[in-house]
Protein backbone atom coordinates (compact mmCIF):
# COMPACT_ATOMS: atom_id res chain seq x y z
CA UNK A 1 0.00 0.00 0.00
CA UNK A 2 2.75 3.01 -1.06
CA UNK A 3 0.58 5.51 -2.06
CA UNK A 4 3.54 7.78 -1.77
CA UNK A 5 5.11 6.16 -4.48
CA UNK A 6 5.39 7.85 -8.42
CA UNK A 7 4.90 5.29 -10.78
CA UNK A 8 6.07 5.97 -14.64
CA UNK A 9 3.11 5.58 -16.56
CA UNK A 10 4.52 6.49 -20.24
CA UNK A 11 5.04 4.17 -22.99
CA UNK A 12 2.34 1.89 -21.76
CA UNK A 13 -0.79 3.25 -24.20
CA UNK A 14 -1.98 4.96 -21.18
CA UNK A 15 -5.09 7.87 -22.02
CA UNK A 16 -4.02 9.72 -19.14
CA UNK A 17 -0.03 9.95 -19.38
CA UNK A 18 0.28 9.22 -23.34
CA UNK A 19 -2.18 11.21 -24.75
CA UNK A 20 0.16 14.65 -24.09
CA UNK A 21 2.19 14.01 -26.60
CA UNK A 22 -0.50 13.35 -29.21
CA UNK A 23 -2.57 15.47 -28.36
CA UNK A 24 0.11 18.51 -28.39
CA UNK A 25 0.70 19.53 -24.38
CA UNK A 26 3.74 21.44 -23.62
CA UNK A 27 6.21 19.31 -21.85
CA UNK A 28 6.45 19.38 -18.59
CA UNK A 29 2.55 18.97 -18.26
CA UNK A 30 1.26 17.60 -15.26
CA UNK A 31 -2.10 14.92 -16.46
CA UNK A 32 -5.01 15.19 -13.63
CA UNK A 33 -7.92 14.75 -15.73
CA UNK A 34 -9.32 11.35 -16.92
CA UNK A 35 -10.52 9.48 -13.96
CA UNK A 36 -7.89 6.42 -13.76
CA UNK A 37 -5.48 6.55 -10.67
CA UNK A 38 -1.61 6.79 -10.47
CA UNK A 39 -1.33 4.29 -8.15
CA UNK A 40 -0.68 0.61 -7.83
CA UNK A 41 -3.71 -2.11 -7.90
CA UNK A 42 -4.12 -4.41 -4.51
CA UNK A 43 -1.21 -6.97 -4.48
CA UNK A 44 -4.75 -9.60 -3.82
CA UNK A 45 -5.61 -8.67 -7.46
CA UNK A 46 -2.02 -8.42 -9.19
CA UNK A 47 -1.49 -11.82 -7.91
CA UNK A 48 -4.97 -13.25 -9.21
CA UNK A 49 -3.92 -11.73 -12.92
CA UNK A 50 -0.53 -13.72 -12.46
CA UNK A 51 -2.22 -16.70 -12.22
CA UNK A 52 -4.54 -16.10 -15.15
CA UNK A 53 -1.70 -14.67 -17.79
CA UNK A 54 0.61 -17.77 -16.63
CA UNK A 55 -2.27 -20.06 -17.49
CA UNK A 56 -1.17 -19.06 -21.36
CA UNK A 57 -4.65 -19.59 -22.69
CA UNK A 58 -7.27 -16.38 -22.42
CA UNK A 59 -10.27 -17.44 -24.42
CA UNK A 60 -13.98 -16.80 -23.59
CA UNK A 61 -15.11 -16.87 -19.94
CA UNK A 62 -18.14 -16.55 -17.74
CA UNK A 63 -18.46 -15.53 -13.80
CA UNK A 64 -18.52 -18.16 -11.50
CA UNK A 65 -20.16 -18.17 -8.64
CA UNK A 66 -17.69 -16.49 -6.00
CA UNK A 67 -17.45 -13.71 -8.46
CA UNK A 68 -21.18 -13.07 -7.78
CA UNK A 69 -21.12 -13.68 -4.05
CA UNK A 70 -18.08 -11.25 -3.73
CA UNK A 71 -20.06 -8.12 -5.59
CA UNK A 72 -23.05 -8.82 -3.66
CA UNK A 73 -21.15 -9.28 -0.14
CA UNK A 74 -19.12 -6.25 -1.18
CA UNK A 75 -22.08 -4.28 -1.15
CA UNK A 76 -24.49 -6.19 1.73
CA UNK A 77 -21.55 -5.39 3.94
CA UNK A 78 -20.99 -2.00 3.38
CA UNK A 79 -24.16 0.10 2.32
CA UNK A 80 -26.83 -3.23 3.48
CA UNK A 81 -27.69 -2.88 -0.21
CA UNK A 82 -29.04 -6.58 -0.76
CA UNK A 83 -29.18 -8.43 -4.16
CA UNK A 84 -28.99 -12.05 -5.87
CA UNK A 85 -26.50 -13.26 -8.45
CA UNK A 86 -29.67 -13.57 -10.84
CA UNK A 87 -30.12 -9.34 -10.02
CA UNK A 88 -26.81 -8.50 -12.22
CA UNK A 89 -26.34 -7.76 -15.99
CA UNK A 90 -22.39 -7.38 -16.52
CA UNK A 91 -21.24 -4.76 -18.77
CA UNK A 92 -18.18 -3.49 -20.15
CA UNK A 93 -18.70 -0.48 -18.31
CA UNK A 94 -21.10 2.13 -17.10
CA UNK A 95 -20.67 4.46 -19.83
CA UNK A 96 -22.07 1.17 -22.18
CA UNK A 97 -24.75 0.69 -19.34
CA UNK A 98 -26.40 4.39 -19.51
CA UNK A 99 -26.55 4.17 -23.11
CA UNK A 100 -28.14 0.29 -22.87
CA UNK A 101 -30.65 1.92 -20.05
CA UNK A 102 -31.49 4.79 -22.39
CA UNK A 103 -32.42 2.45 -25.27
CA UNK A 104 -34.23 0.11 -22.74
CA UNK A 105 -36.55 2.57 -21.24
CA UNK A 106 -37.42 4.77 -22.75
CA UNK A 107 -38.35 5.83 -26.97
CA UNK A 108 -36.83 8.07 -29.67
CA UNK A 109 -37.67 11.93 -28.90
CA UNK A 110 -38.75 11.13 -25.11
CA UNK A 111 -37.08 13.61 -22.05
CA UNK A 112 -34.40 12.24 -20.01
CA UNK A 113 -33.32 14.38 -17.01
CA UNK A 114 -30.17 15.29 -15.46
CA UNK A 115 -28.61 17.58 -13.39
CA UNK A 116 -25.75 19.54 -14.97
CA UNK A 117 -22.73 20.06 -14.09
CA UNK A 118 -22.47 16.59 -14.52
CA UNK A 119 -20.27 13.65 -16.27
CA UNK A 120 -20.52 14.38 -19.41
CA UNK A 121 -21.31 11.11 -21.13
CA UNK A 122 -24.67 11.28 -20.00
CA UNK A 123 -25.54 14.13 -22.11
CA UNK A 124 -23.68 12.20 -24.88
CA UNK A 125 -25.73 9.14 -24.31
CA UNK A 126 -29.15 10.79 -24.40
CA UNK A 127 -28.51 12.90 -27.74
CA UNK A 128 -26.55 10.15 -29.54
CA UNK A 129 -29.85 7.59 -28.74
CA UNK A 130 -32.34 10.31 -30.32
CA UNK A 131 -33.80 11.53 -27.19
CA UNK A 132 -34.06 14.63 -25.23
CA UNK A 133 -32.10 16.32 -22.10
CA UNK A 134 -33.75 17.98 -20.04
CA UNK A 135 -31.76 19.89 -17.11
CA UNK A 136 -32.17 20.29 -13.41
CA UNK A 137 -29.13 22.47 -12.50
CA UNK A 138 -28.06 21.92 -9.77
CA UNK A 139 -27.06 25.19 -7.12
CA UNK A 140 -23.49 25.99 -6.29
CA UNK A 141 -24.38 27.46 -2.61
CA UNK A 142 -20.98 28.62 -1.45
CA UNK A 143 -19.19 26.15 -2.85
CA UNK A 144 -21.71 23.36 -1.96
CA UNK A 145 -23.87 21.92 -4.40
CA UNK A 146 -27.95 21.64 -4.01
CA UNK A 147 -30.62 20.00 -5.97
CA UNK A 148 -33.69 22.26 -6.73
CA UNK A 149 -36.78 19.58 -5.92
CA UNK A 150 -39.38 22.01 -6.99
CA UNK A 151 -37.58 22.74 -10.58
CA UNK A 152 -37.30 18.97 -10.93
CA UNK A 153 -40.88 18.26 -10.36
CA UNK A 154 -41.86 21.27 -12.95
CA UNK A 155 -39.58 19.92 -15.28
CA UNK A 156 -40.58 16.10 -15.32
CA UNK A 157 -44.05 17.37 -15.44
CA UNK A 158 -43.99 19.92 -18.15
CA UNK A 159 -41.74 17.11 -20.35
CA UNK A 160 -43.26 13.92 -19.84
CA UNK A 161 -39.78 12.66 -18.28
CA UNK A 162 -39.27 8.87 -18.76
CA UNK A 163 -35.89 8.23 -17.13
CA UNK A 164 -33.66 10.40 -15.14
CA UNK A 165 -29.35 9.72 -15.04
CA UNK A 166 -28.46 10.43 -11.22
CA UNK A 167 -24.69 10.91 -10.29
CA UNK A 168 -24.37 9.37 -6.64
CA UNK A 169 -21.97 10.53 -5.32
CA UNK A 170 -21.63 13.19 -7.78
CA UNK A 171 -19.38 13.86 -10.08
CA UNK A 172 -17.88 16.59 -10.90
CA UNK A 173 -19.02 18.43 -7.75
CA UNK A 174 -17.98 15.82 -5.23
CA UNK A 175 -21.51 15.91 -3.07
CA UNK A 176 -22.57 12.67 -1.56
CA UNK A 177 -26.32 12.90 -1.27
CA UNK A 178 -28.31 12.36 2.13
CA UNK A 179 -31.72 10.50 2.27
CA UNK A 180 -33.48 14.15 2.88
CA UNK A 181 -32.08 15.09 -0.49
CA UNK A 182 -32.72 11.58 -2.28
CA UNK A 183 -35.97 10.88 -0.39
CA UNK A 184 -38.10 13.84 -2.25
CA UNK A 185 -36.43 12.46 -5.22
CA UNK A 186 -37.54 9.03 -5.18
CA UNK A 187 -41.01 10.21 -4.56
CA UNK A 188 -41.49 12.39 -7.31
CA UNK A 189 -39.87 9.62 -9.81
CA UNK A 190 -42.54 7.27 -8.22
CA UNK A 191 -45.03 9.35 -8.81
CA UNK A 192 -44.80 10.25 -12.31
CA UNK A 193 -43.50 6.76 -13.38
CA UNK A 194 -39.57 7.74 -14.02
CA UNK A 195 -37.33 4.96 -13.92
CA UNK A 196 -34.04 6.23 -12.15
CA UNK A 197 -30.90 4.94 -13.35
CA UNK A 198 -28.10 5.71 -10.46
CA UNK A 199 -24.42 5.51 -11.67
CA UNK A 200 -23.06 4.84 -8.05
CA UNK A 201 -19.17 4.43 -9.85
CA UNK A 202 -17.40 6.42 -6.88
CA UNK A 203 -19.83 4.65 -3.95
CA UNK A 204 -16.55 4.03 -2.40
CA UNK A 205 -15.11 7.14 -2.59
CA UNK A 206 -17.34 8.90 0.60
CA UNK A 207 -14.76 10.53 2.59
CA UNK A 208 -15.10 12.07 6.31
CA UNK A 209 -16.80 9.14 7.79
CA UNK A 210 -20.14 9.95 5.48
CA UNK A 211 -22.35 7.83 4.39
CA UNK A 212 -23.16 6.47 0.90
CA UNK A 213 -26.96 5.72 -0.14
CA UNK A 214 -28.00 3.69 -2.55
CA UNK A 215 -30.57 5.14 -3.98
CA UNK A 216 -32.40 2.04 -4.49
CA UNK A 217 -32.50 2.06 -0.96
CA UNK A 218 -34.03 5.17 0.05
CA UNK A 219 -37.40 3.72 0.67
CA UNK A 220 -38.94 0.58 0.27
CA UNK A 221 -40.31 1.61 -3.40
CA UNK A 222 -37.07 2.77 -5.06
CA UNK A 223 -35.58 -0.18 -5.79
CA UNK A 224 -39.35 -1.10 -8.04
CA UNK A 225 -37.49 1.63 -10.77
CA UNK A 226 -33.96 2.18 -10.21
CA UNK A 227 -30.90 1.06 -12.07
CA UNK A 228 -28.06 0.91 -10.16
CA UNK A 229 -24.44 0.97 -11.76
CA UNK A 230 -21.36 -0.03 -10.38
CA UNK A 231 -18.00 -1.13 -10.98
CA UNK A 232 -14.60 -2.21 -9.27
CA UNK A 233 -12.95 0.26 -11.77
CA UNK A 234 -12.41 3.82 -10.02
CA UNK A 235 -12.26 1.98 -6.77
CA UNK A 236 -9.61 -0.47 -7.41
CA UNK A 237 -7.79 1.71 -10.62
CA UNK A 238 -9.56 -1.55 -12.40
CA UNK A 239 -10.87 0.92 -15.41
CA UNK A 240 -9.03 -0.98 -18.22
CA UNK A 241 -9.94 -4.11 -17.52
CA UNK A 242 -13.92 -3.13 -18.17
CA UNK A 243 -15.71 -4.63 -15.82
CA UNK A 244 -18.96 -3.32 -14.47
CA UNK A 245 -21.78 -4.81 -11.96
CA UNK A 246 -25.17 -3.26 -13.48
CA UNK A 247 -27.79 -4.32 -10.15
CA UNK A 248 -31.50 -4.50 -11.26
CA UNK A 249 -33.71 -5.80 -8.61
CA UNK A 250 -37.15 -5.36 -10.63
CA UNK A 251 -37.66 -8.38 -12.82
CA UNK A 252 -39.13 -6.33 -15.73
CA UNK A 253 -36.45 -3.53 -15.90
CA UNK A 254 -33.87 -6.47 -15.27
CA UNK A 255 -35.11 -8.27 -18.25
CA UNK A 256 -35.73 -4.93 -20.85
CA UNK A 257 -32.21 -3.94 -19.78
CA UNK A 258 -30.56 -7.71 -20.26
CA UNK A 259 -32.46 -7.81 -24.02
CA UNK A 260 -30.45 -4.49 -25.03
CA UNK A 261 -27.59 -5.90 -23.71
CA UNK A 262 -27.85 -9.25 -25.81
CA UNK A 263 -28.74 -6.96 -28.95
CA UNK A 264 -25.62 -5.17 -28.13
CA UNK A 265 -23.72 -8.69 -27.37
CA UNK A 266 -21.51 -6.74 -25.31
CA UNK A 267 -22.43 -8.63 -22.26
CA UNK A 268 -19.45 -11.52 -22.00
CA UNK A 269 -16.51 -10.36 -19.60
CA UNK A 270 -12.49 -10.99 -19.95
CA UNK A 271 -10.88 -13.75 -17.56
CA UNK A 272 -8.87 -10.84 -16.64
CA UNK A 273 -11.47 -8.63 -15.52
CA UNK A 274 -13.41 -11.96 -13.72
CA UNK A 275 -10.42 -12.91 -11.94
CA UNK A 276 -9.58 -8.89 -10.82
CA UNK A 277 -13.02 -8.00 -9.74
CA UNK A 278 -13.65 -11.55 -7.47
CA UNK A 279 -9.76 -10.39 -5.94
CA UNK A 280 -10.72 -6.85 -5.26
CA UNK A 281 -13.82 -7.32 -3.58
CA UNK A 282 -12.85 -10.46 -1.69
CA UNK A 283 -9.29 -8.75 -0.68
CA UNK A 284 -9.15 -5.06 -0.87
CA UNK A 285 -10.97 -3.22 2.02
CA UNK A 286 -7.58 -2.85 3.88
CA UNK A 287 -5.81 -1.08 0.81
CA UNK A 288 -8.71 0.97 0.01
CA UNK A 289 -8.80 1.99 3.52
CA UNK A 290 -5.31 3.46 3.04
CA UNK A 291 -5.96 4.83 -0.08
CA UNK A 292 -8.92 7.05 1.30
CA UNK A 293 -6.29 8.26 3.53
CA UNK A 294 -4.23 9.67 0.56
CA UNK A 295 -7.11 11.10 -1.12
CA UNK A 296 -8.38 13.25 1.77
CA UNK A 297 -4.76 14.45 2.55
CA UNK A 298 -4.79 15.35 -1.28
CA UNK A 299 -8.29 17.38 -0.73
CA UNK A 300 -7.23 19.03 2.55
CA UNK A 301 -3.41 19.97 0.93
CA UNK A 302 -4.77 21.75 -2.05
CA UNK A 303 -7.82 23.10 -0.64
CA UNK A 304 -5.43 24.56 1.90
CA UNK A 305 -2.90 25.59 -0.31
CA UNK A 306 -5.37 27.66 -2.34
CA UNK A 307 -6.63 29.40 0.26
CA UNK A 308 -3.81 30.52 1.47
CA UNK A 309 -1.58 30.81 -1.94
CA UNK A 310 -4.27 31.33 -4.15
CA UNK A 311 -6.99 33.17 -3.12
CA UNK A 312 -8.57 34.45 -6.62
CA UNK A 313 -9.45 30.33 -7.00
CA UNK A 314 -11.86 28.64 -4.57
CA UNK A 315 -12.67 24.79 -4.19
CA UNK A 316 -15.97 23.07 -3.77
CA UNK A 317 -16.52 21.01 -0.72
CA UNK A 318 -15.30 17.46 -1.54
CA UNK A 319 -17.05 15.03 0.37
CA UNK A 320 -17.12 11.87 -2.29
CA UNK A 321 -14.69 11.20 -5.52
CA UNK A 322 -11.03 11.82 -5.94
CA UNK A 323 -12.22 15.15 -7.85
CA UNK A 324 -11.51 18.09 -7.21
CA UNK A 325 -14.19 21.05 -8.41
CA UNK A 326 -12.34 24.43 -8.73
CA UNK A 327 -14.19 27.54 -9.45
CA UNK A 328 -11.36 29.66 -11.35
CA UNK A 329 -13.95 32.37 -12.47
CA UNK A 330 -12.05 35.04 -10.05
CA UNK A 331 -9.15 35.27 -12.99
CA UNK A 332 -11.80 36.92 -14.47
CA UNK A 333 -11.20 35.29 -18.04
CA UNK A 334 -13.32 33.98 -20.23
CA UNK A 335 -13.97 30.18 -20.76
CA UNK A 336 -11.99 29.94 -23.58
CA UNK A 337 -8.65 32.12 -22.04
CA UNK A 338 -9.00 29.65 -19.13
CA UNK A 339 -8.69 26.80 -21.42
CA UNK A 340 -5.45 28.27 -23.07
CA UNK A 341 -4.25 29.14 -19.49
CA UNK A 342 -4.95 25.82 -18.60
CA UNK A 343 -2.93 24.64 -21.02
CA UNK A 344 0.03 27.13 -21.93
CA UNK A 345 0.75 28.36 -18.97
CA UNK A 346 -0.16 26.38 -15.62
CA UNK A 347 0.88 23.21 -17.56
CA UNK A 348 -1.66 20.99 -15.83
CA UNK A 349 -4.30 19.23 -17.96
CA UNK A 350 -7.52 19.36 -16.45
CA UNK A 351 -10.75 18.63 -17.23
CA UNK A 352 -12.59 21.81 -18.22
CA UNK A 353 -15.82 22.72 -16.24
CA UNK A 354 -17.57 23.21 -19.49
CA UNK A 355 -17.49 19.76 -20.49
CA UNK A 356 -19.72 19.18 -17.62
CA UNK A 357 -22.32 21.64 -19.34
CA UNK A 358 -22.64 25.03 -19.45
CA UNK A 359 -23.00 25.46 -15.80
CA UNK A 360 -19.37 24.45 -15.47
CA UNK A 361 -18.21 27.43 -17.21
CA UNK A 362 -14.61 29.05 -16.07
CA UNK A 363 -14.39 25.93 -13.71
CA UNK A 364 -11.69 22.66 -13.69
CA UNK A 365 -12.17 19.19 -12.31
CA UNK A 366 -8.45 18.27 -11.09
CA UNK A 367 -8.19 13.97 -10.57
CA UNK A 368 -6.67 13.87 -6.84
CA UNK A 369 -5.81 10.36 -7.50
CA UNK A 370 -2.08 10.46 -7.22
CA UNK A 371 1.02 10.99 -4.58
CA UNK A 372 0.67 13.98 -2.93
CA UNK A 373 4.07 15.03 -4.69
CA UNK A 374 2.58 15.52 -8.09
CA UNK A 375 -0.50 17.58 -6.26
CA UNK A 376 2.29 19.85 -4.47
CA UNK A 377 3.74 20.47 -8.52
CA UNK A 378 0.85 21.33 -9.20
CA UNK A 379 -0.38 23.90 -6.93
CA UNK A 380 3.21 25.35 -7.15
CA UNK A 381 2.68 25.46 -10.98
CA UNK A 382 -0.61 27.04 -10.25
CA UNK A 383 0.55 29.63 -8.12
CA UNK A 384 3.33 30.83 -10.16
CA UNK A 385 1.16 31.22 -13.32
CA UNK A 386 -1.41 33.05 -11.48
CA UNK A 387 0.98 35.44 -10.32
CA UNK A 388 2.19 35.88 -13.65
CA UNK A 389 -0.22 36.69 -14.56
CA UNK A 390 -1.63 39.04 -12.20
CA UNK A 391 1.77 41.08 -12.09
Amino acid sequence: MNFKKEINRLNTNSVKWDLMAIEGKPEGTIPMWVADMDFEAPKEVKKALKRIVCKNVYGYSFQPDSYYAAVSNWFKKRYNFEFAKEQIVTTPGVVTAVGAAVRAFTQPGDAVIIQRPVYYPFSMMIEKNGRRVVNNPLMNVEGRYIMDIEDFERKIAENNVKLFILCNPHNPVGRVWTKEELLPIAEICEKYGVTVVSDEIHCDFVLDGKKHLPFACVNENAKNYTVTCTAPSKTFNLAGLQTSNIVILNRDLRKAFADEIERMSVGMLSPMGIVACTAAYEHGEKWLKGLKKTIEGNRDYMKAYIEEHIPELSMCELEGTYLAWVDMSGLAMTNEELKEFMVKKVKIWVDDGDMFGPEGENFARFNLACPQTTVERACKQLEEAVLAKMR
